[in-house]
């Protein structure tokens, strides 16, 4: 019987783990290759996992509500048709529970001087992920046993217990009773709750809110952040988007925004000057031989997340358009791959779009740059001509390049942005698409 592993798919740079949330094909179900068999979940973006076969899915090895790890065997397809139970099932039962045990054990400690919860104490089921949540949030074994699960057979999933938190609001938890002394002297030291008064509203981040800043703190301690900024004529590229734009919609069914110039010239920028495609690794600086640009995006919940143009340099303004496109209509409907988040080396964020004129973006680790365009503006201005100095209306914006200063000197981060004002101011108003 020929048998196909279904593996976890790696998701980006610093995520080990995901969630299972949905099974799409359950035991004996046929399956086509490159259709989706699992749906899953991070603290980064949700998915779906492709079979990497057509065949019948003879074993699921990951209950919904678990947590597996990068790599891990999540499921068995027989590419025979035969539904059957196959020659590596003992193996099967036993793998998810020798790989879920060290999750929890590995998973950074409560950091909030709670009692570490003694899941000994209960015969029901809860995942790594669930444990996890419980420790770090210090809820109780007995708080556990009051949430309704809403998973297979009534188990606790990990939007179960975010919601319990959710509503648990500034109260504190009932404190567990300690099986030892040790827990007792944890619980003692618990950091009293801030009172806010009555006319506040207390809202506690969301796990997404809580990488997010978490990542911002650790980029500010690691980088010493320079920004540089260059105010650009961009009144070429306004006129030029004014004349396309219509016909360019009506060919191609869909629009053409300013974010793929902007990343197009980026790229071009970046052939230009290689040392602001690196990053740091101790005293190494080690050169990205791919330019992978990421564009910040809002999400609908108003959490930040970034998909990546893979080898931007290599697509024309078309592909890239299309890609900005396709890559921003799913963003913001949480519907990304974990591949389209991972591998950037350089960062776009757009605060134009906010009605800002400039800001100071954080860098987005490991990258050692990011740059931010503002809101284009209407300006006066003096226009030279064979006949003289003249004034004239025209279009200007501001890029705002902040870079790591333990590798990106003064020299190189200002010379880098005035080269992408350059390519923007230079357009060519006869350019096709």
């Amino acid at each position: 019987m020929a048998e196909i592993e279904v593996l976890l798919p790696k998701m980006g740079e610093s995520v080990a783990e995901a969630t299972i949330t949905t099974w799409l094909k359950g035991e004996g179900e046929t399956i086509e290759a490159e259709e989706s068999i699992v749906e899953i979940a991070t603290d980064k973006v949700d998915s779906e996992v492709p079979a990497p076969a057509e065949g019948v899915v003879t074993k699921v090895l990951v209950a919904e509500g678990e947590v597996a790890q990068v790599g891990d065997v999540i499921a068995i397809i027989s590419t025979d048709g035969d539904a059957g139970t196959t020659e590596s099932t003992p193996k099967a039962e036993t793998a998810p529970v020798a790989e879920a045990a060290p999750v929890a054990a590995t998973v950074a400690s409560p950091s909030n001087g709670t009692a570490t919860p003694d899941f000994s104490e209960t015969d029901r089921f809860y995942s790594p992920l669930v444990k996890t949540i419980a420790k770090e949030e210090g809820i109780s074994v007995q708080e556990l046993e009051t949430i309704s699960g809403t998973g297979q057979n009534g188990r606790v999933t990990k939007t179960d217990i975010l919601a319990f938190v959710e509503n648990r609001g500034a109260q504190p938890a009932p404190q567990a009773a300690a099986p030892s002394p040790a827990p007792m002297a944890k619980a003692a030291q618990v950091k009293p709750v801030q009172s806010y008064g009555n006319d506040v509203e207390v809202i506690e981040m969301d796990r997404m809110r809580k990488i997010i800043a978490k990542n911002m703190v650790e980029s500010k301690h690691t980088s010493p952040h320079v920004t540089s900024f260059v105010e650009a004529d961009v009144t070429n590229i306004v006129n030029w988007r004014n004349k396309v734009k219509k016909s360019f919609e009506q060919r191609e069914g869909e629009k053409i925004t300013f974010t793929p110039i902007f990343i197009e010239a980026i790229a071009k920028a970046i052939k230009d000057f290689p040392m602001i495609n690196v990053s740091v690794d101790g005293d190494n600086i080690i050169r990205k031989k791919n330019i992978n640009v990421g564009m910040a995006a809002a999400r609908p919940d108003g959490n930040l997340i970034v998909p990546v143009i893979h080898n931007a340099d290599q697509l024309n303004l078309l592909g890239i358009t299309k890609k900005v496109n396709d890559l921003a209509n799913r963003a913001r409907t949480n519907k990304l791959n974990p591949d389209e988040i991972s591998g950037g080396t350089y960062t776009i964020s757009n605060v134009g779009s906010f009605g800002n004129v400039m800001g100071t973006p954080i860098i987005p680790q490991p990258q050692v740059a990011i740059m931010a365009v503002g809101a284009i503006r209407k300006k006066p201005a003096v226009i030279e001509t064979p006949a003289g100095d003249t004034i004239g209306v025209r279009h200007f914006m501001f890029l705002s390049h902040s870079y790591d200063h333990r590798v990106v000197d003064g020299a190189l981060g200002g010379m880098f942005v005035r080269r992408v004002a350059d390519y923007l101011e230079n357009w060519d108003v006869n350019r096709e698409i």
